[in-house]
């Protein structure tokens, strides 16, 4: 199991972009919310837990994300704290009520001039019409990983040649096929089964004498 940490507020600053902390904060201390930074999730990069009886609302994030990154999650699950307060479960969890929440919010951010130039321009994309999660928004996700430690031999999948191997997170062995859609069709070596890959995941290049 993962470890976790809650971290006291103070400490929270090194997660945040320089002139974010105080807005964050405000929001936390107003709604009693528990945050929890946690080791990286290959399938989330935050998650939100509604207030229940004698417990806060909770919200964890990955701590291993660029302060940019940490902070669009953050806001993400501010907003559905936002929309349980408002609506409780009686609405869709990134409905019409969600996307209102999430794009007032970050309207309020992006006043802050914290963010990049070519940040804010993607941001303001997403003000316009949300999406249910980073990894629905890509030319999002490219430009924040201009901001991540780039890490030798890895690769997006959209950037390898087509008949390129490649491994996943777990290792498992890739060779990469067409696109379909906004995702590309890549043939699992040992089993044959084939596998969508969204566009910005990363990957490392399997080299010919690996």
């Amino acid at each position: 199991m993962k470890k976790k940490i809650e971290h006291p507020l103070s400490a929270l600053a090194q997660f945040l972009p320089e002139g974010s902390f105080e807005t964050v904060i405000d929001y936390l201390n107003k709604f009693k919310v528990v945050l929890t930074v946690t080791n990286e999730r290959k399938t989330i990069l935050g998650d939100y837990r509604n207030a229940l009886r004698d417990k806060n609302h909770r919200i964890s994030v990955n701590g291993n994300l660029n302060k940019y990154s940490f902070l669009i999650t953050l806001l993400h699950e501010l907003a559905h704290l936002l929309t349980f307060e408002q609506y409780g479960n009686k609405v869709f969890p990134h409905g019409n009520e969600w996307k209102a929440n999430y794009s007032g919010i970050l309207v309020e951010f992006v006043q802050l001039n914290i963010f990049p130039k070519d940040i804010l321009i993607q941001l303001r994309k997403s003000i316009q019409s949300p999406s249910a999660s980073c990894g629905g928004e890509v030319d999002l996700m490219r430009v924040l990983r201009n901001y991540d430690v780039q890490k030798e031999g890895f690769v997006l999948v959209e950037n390898i040649p087509q008949g390129q191997l490649f491994a996943d997170n777990k290792g498992r062995i890739f060779r990469k096929g067409d696109q379909v859609r906004k995702r590309f069709r890549c043939l699992e070596i040992a089993t044959g089964l084939v596998y969508l890959f969204h566009p910005v995941y990363e990957v490392r290049l399997i080299q010919p004498n690996d």
